[in-house]
């Protein structure tokens, strides 16, 4: 079976693998792996895809440390007074620290930017041009992220090396599973699609589009019918598929998960958009928020992905 799918899904679903039996991952197959959510969080969050990859690459071993593997944290952030999540302990300044640990990779990465996103020594981090990332690992460094001294520019290193400013530019980031060489993983297959990752949001599974689906190719690939995928998308079958859209392969939920009570509307966004963004039942974010089915919500007017506030 294919090493990514088989390490995806793993720590995606809280699986993981011995000790003996765990192979490490190369840089190449961790940004294959990692990058559509990186640039996800971009989107929802403001912080850079390049930088994000950058700090987890550098941070994590390319998802081999200690932490990645049994905690699923790939920003090494320590609990700090507000964590309330599962924790782990490891050796780092002092020993024995306590670490934030996930159920999932895209956890961690969602607790990085919001990490970021709380935090007021960071908030000029977002005034800067959001493609680029030297100002980005730069203004880091300032911030005091990291003690190294050297951190802005082994970031920058990693981004020029491994070209990751080009999920900061809008380009096409559908997954391409690397060549890889490793035959040894089947014993570990957990993976009930053979030909594309799957991913979590508000704990529903979802593909990402490729050059060339269709609801048909979808629909026969995932073992599901074509009006489930436009069900559980609130699409229709004359709607067109595009390269790296999401598409829910179970029905979304009634709310959105507690880390994500509240959304302030962007430029361009639209009542469908929100809902595919927070894996909320458009139905159902038309309800919370009191709008009738078809209108569009206004920039800065705050949507409610869980329970209304009263009046």
């Amino acid at each position: 079976m294919n090493r990514i799918l088989v390490v995806l899904l793993a720590t995606l679903t809280g699986f993981h693998l011995s000790t003996s039996a765990q192979k490490r991952i190369s840089r190449e197959e961790y940004i294959s792996i990692y990058s559509h959510i990186a640039v996800n969080n971009m989107k929802q969050y403001g912080v850079p895809a390049s930088i994000t990859l950058a700090q987890a690459i550098l941070e994590s071993d390319n998802g081999n440390s200690t932490l990645a593997v049994k905690a699923n944290n790939h920003f090494g952030i320590k609990c700090h007074k507000d964590w309330t999540g599962a924790t782990i302990y490891h050796d780092d300044d002092r020993k024995g620290e306590c670490f934030r640990k996930y159920k999932n990779p895209e956890q961690s990465f969602t607790d990085h930017s919001l990490f970021l996103r709380g935090r007021k020594r960071y908030a000029f981090l977002f005034e800067l041009n959001p493609t680029d990332y030297k100002a980005w690992a730069r203004g880091l460094k300032k911030a005091g992220y990291a003690t190294n001294p050297r951190y802005a520019e082994m970031l920058i290193r990693i981004i020029e090396d491994n070209e990751l400013y080009r999920y900061d530019q809008g380009v096409d980031v559908s997954i391409k599973p690397p060549k890889s060489t490793v035959t040894d993983w089947d014993n570990y297959e957990i993976n009930l699609y053979k030909k594309r990752p799957v991913f979590i949001r508000n704990r529903i599974k979802y593909v990402a589009v490729r050059e060339g689906d269709s609801f048909e190719s979808l629909s026969k690939e995932l073992e599901l019918m074509p009006w489930q995928l436009c069900k559980y998308n609130d699409l229709t079958r004359d709607s067109v598929l595009r390269s790296g859209q999401e598409l829910y392969i179970q029905p979304k939920r009634w709310k959105a998960d507690r880390s994500n009570p509240v959304h302030t509307v962007e430029q361009g966004e639209t009542m469908y958009k929100i809902s595919q963004m927070y894996g909320v039942k458009l139905k159902s974010l038309y309800r919370k928020n009191r709008m009738k089915p078809g209108d569009e919500p206004e920039v800065g007017q705050l949507i409610y992905l869980r329970k209304r506030k009263p009046l």
